[in-house]
């Protein structure tokens, strides 16, 4: 197979071809390792392969995605024999087993090719682990690729493979798909599997899926993995798999949509995220749908200051439970200054004000429930800036040791842990709610920066409503809205 039909063709066409004997299964693993070996060293996407047993391994013949190359992310989707590091030294051991999302990858044909890289933890918007390296952005090397999917997206954009596993607690799957220029669907709480031994996966923020270049294959994917898991803390009732044969029709009633441009916790949004939101709200409009600039009504702040409360108790959790593992205390320095920060934060986090924090998640569920009574859709900008430059947010020394003093003096903890992450959250405050309401939303690539950059538009729908999402982006696939440009050579190439 020629590099270039391996370039142009999404999952399903792959698997298509496959099936029909037009190449083989060896031809596309082939054309997948040479892609591989070409970009990745720029990119950073891939932080570990596994060609051996990727080509020996047997996958189902009759899966959808029958001997289509997939590569997992290195936080939450395990591979059996495999590191599963998140991104941090600490973490060293074989999975001895697969996660049940990389079963259900498995089960739809895929061939688990090899890990892509994850922030530590996957508890930031951008992907520069100390473990795994700096994930580049295929459009410009000098920027991010996002986080904390960051490697899973760069794989896509790059023509590595045509869709790769991710996972979104706080937009990991919008973030650096807005920021690469490819398609990212956050399922609804509840619809993808988890675990083994992952329990509430931050409490029901956190939901497994993939990243994909085309609506088609992410479509076709949540119709193969989707599960009703009983044993689960949380479960939404499957999707009927003939609502999926209308993706790519168009819709036989009025739409009727909310669109905001306006950063919920206060932070400036680019001109260029406004008018992305701007041009599909008006092409909507005159697609025959009712439009109107509205939002629900929900303190933008104070939910922020929730999520971080839930990540410091977590993150404290996580650590303790490493410690007792490892029969140690885990010093400062193993940790990145964000767990660190988190983890210390976490001490402090009462189980009061941990319960309190839940119910400000399911109050902000039901405003939102209600939101989606009037209106079908809401849109955002996914991202509200391009992609920052490569180590942009990655602290200095100075900056790290400004923040460990800090915290060790004593000062709010929860505040300086808002403080922290704020220059990150000033590039996408626009995601984070979805998680802890639970409701699906997607990252569409219909924006382009004065540098060329890509810039995703949000649109999110009421719990259990990804069909409709895929049916919206499916329809503006096909129009001159759809900024993507296909698998990007990274400009060392060009």
């Amino acid at each position: 197979m020629d590099e270039s039909t391996y370039l142009k063709s999404d999952a399903a066409a792959l698997a298509a071809m496959i099936k029909n004997k037009e190449v083989t299964a060896e031809d596309v693993f082939a054309a997948f390792k040479k892609r591989l070996e070409k970009v990745n060293p720029v990119v950073n996407a891939v932080v570990r392969t596994r060609f051996d047993k990727a080509e020996t391994e047997a996958w189902p013949k009759k899966g959808l995605f029958a001997g289509v190359p997939f590569v997992t992310k290195d936080a939450s989707q395990a591979v059996e024999g495999e590191l599963l590091t998140a991104g941090s030294y600490l973490l060293n051991s074989r999975a001895p087993r697969d996660a049940y999302m990389t079963a259900a990858f498995r089960k739809a044909g895929l061939r688990i090719t090899g890990q892509s890289n994850t922030p530590e933890f996957g508890l930031k918007n951008i992907t520069e682990p100390r473990r795994g390296g700096v994930t580049r952005n295929p459009h410009d090397t000098s920027f991010s690729a996002g986080g904390s999917s960051g490697g899973a997206a760069a794989a896509v954009a790059a023509g590595i493979v045509p869709a790769a596993g991710a996972g979104d607690g706080g937009g990991s799957i919008r973030i650096p798909a807005s920021f690469t220029g490819i398609f990212g669907l956050k399922p609804t709480r509840g619809r993808t599997p988890v675990g083994p031994g992952s329990g509430r996966k931050w409490q029901g923020a956190a939901v497994d899926f993939a990243v994909s270049r085309t609506v088609r294959d992410s479509a076709l994917l949540l119709k193969e993995v989707q599960s009703y898991q009983m044993e689960a803390a949380f479960q939404t009732t499957l999707i009927d798999k003939s609502a999926f044969d209308l993706i790519g029709r168009p819709f036989n009633h009025k739409l009727k949509i909310a669109f905001s441009t306006v950063s919920p916790v206060g932070t400036p949004v680019s001109e260029e995220a406004v008018s992305a939101v701007k041009e599909a709200a008006l092409w909507l409009e005159r697609a025959g749908h009712e439009v109107e600039e509205q939002a629900p009504e929900l303190n933008g702040v104070s939910l922020m200051e929730q999520y971080y409360l839930m990540n410091s108790g977590e993150m404290a959790a996580v650590i303790q439970q490493l410690e007792e593992a490892f029969g140690r205390e885990i010093a400062d320095e193993e940790l990145e200054l964000e767990s660190w920060m988190l983890k210390e934060a976490g001490k402090n986090v009462s189980a009061a004000s941990y319960s309190r924090s839940l119910q400000s998640w399911d109050a902000a569920s039901a405003v939102v429930h209600n939101f989606h009574k009037k209106y079908d859709i809401y849109l955002t900008p996914a991202a509200a800036w391009e992609a920052p430059k490569a180590g942009e947010l990655t602290p200095d020394k100075e900056r790290e040791n400004t923040y460990r003093e800090a915290m060790k003096s004593g000062r709010d903890s929860q505040q300086l842990i808002y403080d922290m992450f704020l220059p990150s959250l000033v590039y996408t405050p626009f995601t984070q709610s979805a998680n802890l309401t639970g409701q699906p939303a997607v990252s569409m690539p219909l924006g382009v920066t004065k540098s060329g950059m890509p810039l995703g538009v949000q649109a999110s729908a009421a719990k259990g409503e990804e069909i409709l999402l895929l049916r919206l982006a499916a329809i503006l696939e096909n129009t001159s809205l759809w900024k993507q440009q296909g698998p990007v050579t990274p400009d060392i190439f060009r």
